[in-house]
């Protein structure tokens, strides 16, 4: 539920993996595809690209939407200082799984909150580190004929059963791997006034 007094709430993402999570508390929110291009992105350090992108995706969108709340995120998936992109299709999900096992990747998710009456930005990064097990080929084309993770950068989803796949996951906030940060966000979407259950 959200403060009438409140402004609107934008997400800056055509995601449905982030839309899901923020239906889990908001039920007035509108979701804007930003029109970034995240392939003009320099790679000089990988772990800044997501917050970057955050930014540019929720200034993007609220040059649009003077008087809204607006929400950017992006998260980046690094492996042997590499960044994975999302596959595509089955041939590049099982090239992406099996030289990730036995290795780690580390997800940076990163969030951008833009606030229009202060006309502050508040800014958020998640690390949270994958150690993939040992698995063989035939575990891994079992697992993508089941999950389908296609879409997903790291060719797996967590919230399904990408778990098969992994000695552990390390990170503060759970959600953060499914693509945005929700204990930091709702903290940050209360101070701006908004009602959460």
């Amino acid at each position: 539920m959200q403060n009438p007094s409140s402004p609107p709430i934008i997400l800056a993402s055509s995601s449905r993996y982030r839309r899901r999570l923020l239906d889990r508390f908001l039920t007035e929110y509108q979701a804007v595809a930003p029109g970034v291009d995240e392939s003009a992105e320099q790679i000089d350090n990988p772990g800044e690209i997501a917050g970057r992108l955050a930014r540019k995706k929720a200034e993007q969108v609220a040059s649009n939407y003077h008087n809204a709340v607006v929400i950017g995120a992006d998260q980046v998936a690094i492996m042997d200082q590499q960044v994975l992109g999302k596959p595509g299709d089955h041939q590049r999900a099982i090239e992406q799984l099996l030289s990730a096992a036995g290795k780690s990747v580390t997800f940076m998710t990163a969030v951008c909150v833009l606030d229009p009456i202060e006309l502050r930005r508040y800014e958020h990064v998640d690390r949270t580190e994958v150690r993939f097990r040992n698995f063989d080929r035939r575990l891994a084309e079992t697992y993508l004929w089941h999950d389908e993770p296609y879409d997903c950068a790291g060719s797996f989803k967590i919230e399904g059963a990408g778990f098969i796949l992994f000695d552990y996951v390390r990170t503060d906030d759970p959600t953060a791997l499914i693509g945005l940060p929700m204990i930091w966000l709702a903290v940050t979407l209360r101070e701006l006034g908004c009602l959460l259950p």
